[in-house]
C-alpha cells in the first residue's frame, strides 16, 4: 500500500473528528470574488496552467483535482507569523499552496514534514507553502509541535478562532483535514486536494514545478 493510500485511510477516520469540531459552529458569509483579481473572467488565462497540470496529477498526487475552470477562491482571513491579520492577497504575485492542518489530525501531522521539504525545495520569490493551523484550543501547542518535530521551513499561520474553516466548509473546499489548494500568482485557484498527499515525492515536485512554469 502506498504512502498516499495509507494517509487517505487515516484521513477518512479524521472526518469524524472534524464533524464533531464543526457540529456546533455558526456559518458566516464569504465573498465570492477574490481581491487579487478583478473577477473570475480573468482566471481564463490560468487554464493553460491547469491543462499542463492535469496529466501530472498521478502517483502520490493522483487524488489532486485540477480545475477545468479556474476561479478566485473564497476570501479567507488568518494570522501571520507575528500574529498580524493576513489574507491570500498578501501573497499577490506568488503561487501558494494553502494547507489546513491541526495537531489533533493524524494525517495532517504525517504530511507536515513533506510540506516542510516542499517549501525548502521550491520556496522562493514565486512560491510559498502557506500552512494554516486551525487548532482552537491551547494556542501554543501547534507552535511547540512544529518545533519539536523539526518543521523549520514553514512560516506559522493560524486561525485560532475557527472562522476560516467555517468559510471553506461552506464553500465545499473542506470535508475533512488536511485540505490543500493551490492558488496561482494571479489569485486563481487551480487545484484542490481533500485529503493528504506526499508533497515531497517526485510526482508532487513535478506537479508544483509545472504549476510554477519551471522546467522539471
Amino acid at each position: 500500500m502506498s504512502n498516499a493510500l495509507k494517509s487517505r485511510k487515516s484521513w477518512l477516520l479524521g472526518l469524524v473528528a472534524l464533524a464533531v469540531v464543526g457540529a456546533g459552529a455558526v456559518w458566516y458569509g464569504f465573498a465570492s470574488r477574490h481581491p487579487m483579481v478583478a473577477g473570475a473572467a480573468e482566471c481564463k488565462a490560468a487554464r493553460a496552467t491547469t491543462e499542463r497540470l492535469k496529466p501530472l496529477a498521478k502517483g502520490e498526487v493522483a487524488a489532486v483535482s485540477v480545475s477545468s475552470a479556474p476561479k478566485p477562491p473564497p476570501v479567507i482571513a488568518f494570522t501571520g507569523p507575528e500574529g498580524q491579520p493576513m489574507s491570500l492577497s498578501d501573497f499577490k504575485g506568488k503561487t501558494v499552496l494553502v494547507n489546513l492542518w491541526a495537531t489533533w489530525c493524524v494525517p495532517c501531522r504525517e504530511e507536515m514534514p513533506a510540506l516542510d521539504k516542499l517549501q525548502a525545495e521550491l520556496g522562493g520569490s514565486d512560491f510559498q507553502v502557506v500552512a494554516i493551523n486551525v487548532d482552537t484550543r491551547n494556542r501554543e501547542k501547534p507552535k511547540a509541535w512544529l518545533q519539536e518535530n523539526g518543521i523549520t521551513n514553514l512560516a506559522y499561520h493560524a486561525d485560532p478562532e475557527g472562522k476560516l474553516l467555517q468559510v471553506l466548509q461552506k464553500s465545499g473546499h473542506v470535508v475533512g483535514l488536511p485540505t490543500t489548494f493551490v492558488v496561482d500568482a494571479s489569485g486563481c485557484e487551480i487545484a484542490l486536494l481533500k485529503g493528504p498527499a506526499e508533497w515531497a515525492s517526485p510526482e508532487a515536485l513535478q506537479f508544483m514545478r509545472a504549476a510554477l512554469g519551471r522546467a522539471s
